[in-house]
């Protein structure tokens, strides 16, 4: 029975272990691409490159607060989830605010720094999603970070669509509407987040009580 338990105990530690080496991985990758979306955005003129580095930014205290509450209670991750929520949300709001900004000051952005930009930004998202691939079934904390790192993947995708609009059209309203789908995803995603965090929150209080 003493080692059975010893193995279990182990194994976790292990598995937590595993859970931290890749948060500080991923957590490094958005920190470097959210300096790089930014100054690229502001050179660019581009909102859809803005909410991306916003959302690298979100993404990077997201891994942040996963990696505080590895090997945490159930009820903790579950508050954190919350939390990721609320900044996934708070993105949502900043591009809906450059939206509007870029509507009354209309630009055309420059196509090529929207393209090298997002090229880059798609290649670390899609080293950051395979690292947490294998944790996307496990528990909220975690789960909640490959929700991130997959609206990663929409942003590079999205930022490679407006570049090619821009560049076709001369104009800047395909950066807009591609900032415009980028802000609906954020909403989903955080109600996504909030619904999860919110269900594990009520779990673990009824197995409290």
């Amino acid at each position: 029975m003493s080692d059975s338990c010893c193995g279990r105990a182990m194994d976790v530690q292990a598995m937590e272990a595993g859970q931290r080496r890749v948060l500080r991985t991923v957590l490094a990758i958005n920190v470097v691409t959210f300096v790089m979306m930014i100054a690229a955005a502001l050179y660019s003129r581009s909102s859809s490159l803005l909410s991306g580095g916003l959302d690298n930014f979100g993404d990077a205290l997201t891994y942040a607060l996963s990696l505080a509450v590895v090997g945490a209670s159930g009820q903790a991750k579950a508050k954190v989830a919350l939390v990721k929520g609320g900044l996934i949300l708070l993105a949502a709001m900043v591009v809906a605010g450059q939206i509007v900004w870029r509507l009354l000051h209309p630009a055309v952005p420059l196509f090529e720094g929207i393209g090298i930009a997002a090229l880059i930004n798609l290649g670390a998202n899609l080293i950051c999603l395979r690292l947490l691939t294998p944790f996307r079934h496990g528990d909220v904390n975690l789960a909640s970070a490959w929700e991130c790192s997959r609206n990663d993947m929409f942003d590079g995708l999205a930022a490679l669509t407006a570049a090619a609009g821009v560049w076709l059209f001369d104009a800047g309203w395909p950066d807009l509407a591609v900032a415009g789908v980028l802000l609906v995803i954020f909403l989903r995603s955080a109600w996504r987040v909030f619904r999860a965090g919110w269900r594990e929150y009520g779990r673990r209080a009824d197995e409290i009580s």
